[in-house]
């Protein structure tokens, strides 16, 4: 992997540590030492890693706000059959109404027979292959660090690619600042974005159920379905493919109250499903859940 190495300001706590010092502080008084901490990395310049999803976007916003006279900041985004495209146009809207200098990369995941086996590490590869190419832009650009949307809230997960990111020397100002997904989305609302209210948006890969194998056809597949989904009116819906052991499968995920609209599009999600050679095509009744490609 390509490393640069990035030293950590003194007055600025690691990742994950420090979070005790920002206990009881307002997320005004968090976002302050966010702008304060982004505003001496991009003085050294800084490439901020965009999937267009709410916390990258937050953090791409905080920089571009934090940027002085004499700070460089380069938005980028990696592009694979993996990546949602609703998330590519908000990336590319955010960017360009913030005024930043944004690159897409085609990303090499894909390649990696270590990802496509798709088993608990998957995460961990593909952020390996985006800190990769990260390292490689911030080289070639002259850009000392490089910054990614992990927010106080994720140390409550398991990130595979979290491991990736300390390994690569990849800085994440969010968690350091204390700010967990709720005050995020709390910022953003008071600060009039309109992607406050998003919906998480994981990679497609997300919804292949682990130790289903990735493939670029299965990933055209996800995005299909979710398509009709949103064509339907539904607001955060998952169209995963499941093995039960007597061959692939369907399983749409949607909230409670949004069901009805999938019944209404029954006929074209079975169309589809058929189509790409799935054997059924179903509704989950627990409802849409985070993490449910794992099982």
């Amino acid at each position: 992997m390509l490393r640069i190495e990035l030293p950590v300001l003194a007055d600025v706590p690691a990742s994950g540590a420090g979070a005790d010092a920002v206990d009881g502080r307002s997320p005004g008084e968090r976002l302050g030492e966010l702008l304060d901490a982004l505003g001496r990395r991009l003085a050294d310049g800084a490439v901020v890693a965009f999937s267009g999803g709410v916390d990258s976007a937050f953090l791409l916003w905080a920089a571009a706000r934090a940027r002085g006279p004499g700070g460089r900041l380069l938005a980028l985004t990696t592009v694979s059959a993996s990546t949602p495209e609703p998330d590519l146009a908000d990336a590319l809207a955010l960017a360009s109404s913030l005024g930043v200098d944004h690159v897409l990369v085609e990303s090499r995941e894909l390649e990696r027979e270590e990802y496509l086996r798709n088993d608990a590490e998957r995460c961990y590869h593909c952020k390996a292959d985006l800190f990769e190419i990260a390292a490689r832009v911030a080289a070639e650009r002259g850009l000392r660090w490089i910054l990614y949307g992990y927010n106080a809230s994720d140390r409550d997960d398991v990130r595979p690619g979290h491991r990736a990111a300390a390994e690569a020397g990849v800085l994440a100002p969010l968690a350091d600042a204390g700010l967990g997904k709720a005050e995020i989305r709390a910022l953003l609302r008071e600060h009039g974005l309109t992607l406050a209210d998003k919906p998480s948006s994981p990679c497609l890969s997300s919804r292949i159920q682990t130790g289903v194998r990735v493939d670029p056809r299965r990933l055209a597949d996800v995005a299909a379905l979710e398509a009709v989904l949103r064509e339907a009116g539904v607001r955060v819906g998952r169209a995963r493919i499941c093995d039960a052991g007597g061959g692939l499968f369907v399983r749409i995920e949607v909230d409670g109250d949004e069901m009805e609209k999938v019944l209404a599009c029954r006929a074209e999600l079975e169309r589809e499903s058929r189509a790409r050679g799935y054997r059924w095509v179903t509704l989950d009744l627990g409802g849409y859940r985070t993490g449910g490609g794992t099982s």
